[in-house]
């Protein structure tokens, strides 16, 4: 996830709220704006007489940039910056930040190398754009690409603890939460977006699955489903692929009828319990959400395969069968 910062510089209050309301990691104002700006939001206020600008003009300012994180000091590059000394700058050092004066310049310092700059401090220009670029930049983890499962069983599985993800984010249909009974094979778990007769909507939550679940985390980790709790932040993933983070506001966990739902994609057979509602959705290859009760064999869900091997939480070579 990248951090990004707005120059308030020359200052403007108009400007200075909108960027607070984003949801930036900081503000850069003159040292006679900061205590005020102070007193609008538990953020940080830096002052730009104190920030270590470097304008890139030359191959000896790309060098002294270079020196300077090496030393462990801080490095903002001025606007004007071009993408083969800032591909240098980061072949040495992940710790670069960059100004960006438009959404385009800061989508392109986030994907350069692949990986991209850790910070994009965004200038005035850009003001009308700041929303976006704080929602491409610090909640999407990128595309994923997921698979087509078919659906070989749906049976009852008795009484089981399940989880209900209550996050701080309003859900689309179609987004959900990756969780299977393995790390290698994970099913898209709608929210509870859809309407009927007798439950209203609530695109907030996930029910999840049983405890013991695995739920695909942000920054290529898993956890178990039992272990989320308040302020954690969960990967949402959308039909398409699109993810973005959503942070978790409570969990639910309550004794539940569950069913077991299995399938197979390209030969891996893939297990999760899930609660038996009408209002715990799987999707459906086309994005529509379809309810556990009415699933059945040969039905296709969207799923996500992978290769087996976490150790709390993160990706090991090792021989598990799961």
């Amino acid at each position: 996830m990248k951090k990004v910062l707005f120059s308030g510089v020359p200052f403007d209050k108009g400007e200075i709220t909108l960027a607070l309301e984003s949801g930036v990691d900081a503000v850069i104002v003159e040292r006679e704006h900061v205590a005020s700006v102070q007193a609008l939001s538990k953020i940080q206020v830096l002052a730009a007489e104190d920030q270590p600008y470097v304008l890139l003009s030359s191959k000896a300012d790309e060098e002294e940039a270079v020196r300077l994180l090496g030393q462990g000091r801080e490095v903002i590059l001025r606007e004007g910056w071009e993408i083969i000394p800032v591909e240098n700058i980061l072949a040495q050092s992940d710790r670069l930040a960059v100004e960006a004066a438009s959404l385009d310049r800061a989508r392109l310092a986030a994907g350069i190398l692949e990986r991209g700059v850790e910070t994009v401090v965004v200038l005035p220009g850009a003001a009308e754009d700041l929303k976006t670029i704080v929602r491409e930049l610090k909640l999407s983890q990128g595309t994923m690409e997921l698979e087509t499962a078919t659906i070989t069983a749906v049976t009852s599985a008795g009484l089981g603890h399940r989880v209900c993800v209550d996050t701080m984010s309003l859900l689309k249909s179609g987004q959900g939460m990756l969780v299977g009974n393995s790390s290698a094979f994970t099913f898209l778990i709608n929210a509870e977006t859809e309407s009927n007769p007798y439950v209203a909507p609530r695109p907030f939550r996930i029910n999840a699955g049983a405890v013991h679940a695995y739920a695909a985390m942000p920054g290529d980790r898993t956890t178990y489903l039992d272990e989320l709790k308040t302020g954690t932040e969960v990967l949402i993933v959308g039909a398409d692929g699109s993810t973005t983070l959503a942070t978790v506001g409570r969990c639910k966990v309550e004794i539940r009828p569950m069913l077991l739902i299995e399938a197979e994609c390209n030969g891996k057979m893939g297990t999760l319990f899930l609660q038996n509602a009408e209002t715990i959705r799987m999707v459906r290859t086309d994005g529509r959400p379809v309810s556990v009760v009415d699933l059945k064999a040969g039905d296709k869900v969207l799923c996500r395969t992978d290769q087996a091997g976490r150790h709390f939480g993160m990706r090991i070579t090792e021989e598990i069968k799961e």
